[in-house]
């Protein structure tokens, strides 16, 4: 990924990132950091947000944070308006905020389902809501929603989150329709994720015997965060983050009954590392856990930072260009070729 550092720039403007204080969220704030927004955070957990805040800081921007729960809407209204107080008109709002149960359905309880759908789902909306409120009478502003290749694919083990995922692409669809209809210059995106390094697969509570890990191809927080920033500053319907996004996506359209075979399968192994899950292990599904956990999670040494697919994508008009350039070039040699050869006739 290349990227280009703008941190010695002018501000280019406010961003808000939910689920700030860890994992893909906090990696988000460094890189809008990095092209020069000022940033606020958003999460629950105090630690991580301090060091957000400070990492934001080292790249020579504004940063804040404000301690909340996403699931509670009145707390995000009273978020975004300290935010505007703080370090003025919200430009980008980027919906990361997650929460999910790795188990099988059979053994779930309606309290777990209801308390991701909330954060996962819902949270979601309500930063939406938040973010609309203030960007419909400017007509303008970005927000971006966070997905997975699990909105379009369901897979085992992970039904709470799988179910909210899905809610939030028809939330998206709808409100993207309705943006169009009102000739709205607020832009909105969705970007669908794949297998990630971060710090989920240590906090999410569950009842598998071994721990959770990513499941296929994994990647670094940093190669999603870099297309969100770009999403945040380009009009496109949704991105998808490397090759096995797109393969998920595009598969089950054309062959669900085949995805439902393999990962009956493989999902429930590949899930999983072989080290035995201490079952009395803190999770953060009802409250946050302390320390600051950085970006990644335990699996540097198998996760990637770069995706040949993500570059194709974010660079796809430059491609086109110079694939035009060539065949130009191509198709001029050809009539010049052909010229000369009915000039010696």
């Amino acid at each position: 990924m290349d990227t280009k550092d703008n941190t010695s720039g002018s501000r280019k403007g406010v961003a808000v990132i939910t689920g700030a204080s860890a994992g893909l969220g906090r990696a988000v704030a460094r890189e809008f950091a990095k092209q020069g927004y000022d940033v606020a955070l958003l999460a629950r957990g105090i630690d991580g947000l301090e060091g957000g805040k400070k990492e934001v800081e080292a790249l020579g921007r504004k940063g804040m944070y404000v301690q909340v729960d996403v699931a509670d809407a009145d707390a995000v209204e009273r978020a975004a308006a300290q935010i505007e107080a703080e370090l003025g008109e919200i430009d980008v709002w980027v919906n990361n905020a997650m929460n999910s149960v790795f188990s099988p359905v059979k053994e779930m309880k309606a309290e777990e389902y209801k308390r991701v759908t909330e954060v996962t789902y819902l949270g979601q909306v309500y930063g939406a809501l938040s973010a609309l409120k203030r960007m419909l009478p400017r007509d303008r502003g970005s927000i971006v929603f966070v997905g997975s290749a699990l909105a379009y694919r369901g897979i085992p083990l992970q039904s709470a989150y799988c179910g909210s995922k899905h809610a939030i692409q028809g939330f998206y669809d709808s409100l993207r329709t309705e943006l169009i209809h009102d000739k709205s210059n607020v832009k909105v995106t969705m970007v669908q994720l794949p297998a990630m390094n971060t710090t989920q697969f240590g906090f999410v509570k569950s009842r598998l015997p071994n721990k959770p890990r990513p499941m296929g191809k994994i990647y670094q927080p940093e190669v999603a965060a870099e297309t969100i920033v770009y999403a945040a500053q380009h009009e496109r319907r949704e991105y998808r983050v490397g090759y096995p996004t797109l393969k998920a996506i595009v598969g089950n359209k054309i062959a669900p009954w085949y995805a439902d075979l393999v990962l009956a399968k493989n999902g429930f192994k590949g899930q999983q590392t072989n080290e035995p899950e201490d079952p009395n292990r803190d999770n953060n599904l009802w409250d946050p856990i302390p320390g600051d956990h950085g970006a990644h999670g335990s699996f540097d040494k198998e996760a990637t930072y770069s995706s040949p697919q993500v570059w194709l994508s974010l660079h796809r008009d430059e491609v086109a260009a110079g694939a035009l350039a060539v065949g130009g070039i191509l198709l001029g040699s050809l009539l010049t070729k052909k010229l000369m050869d009915q000039d010696d006739d």
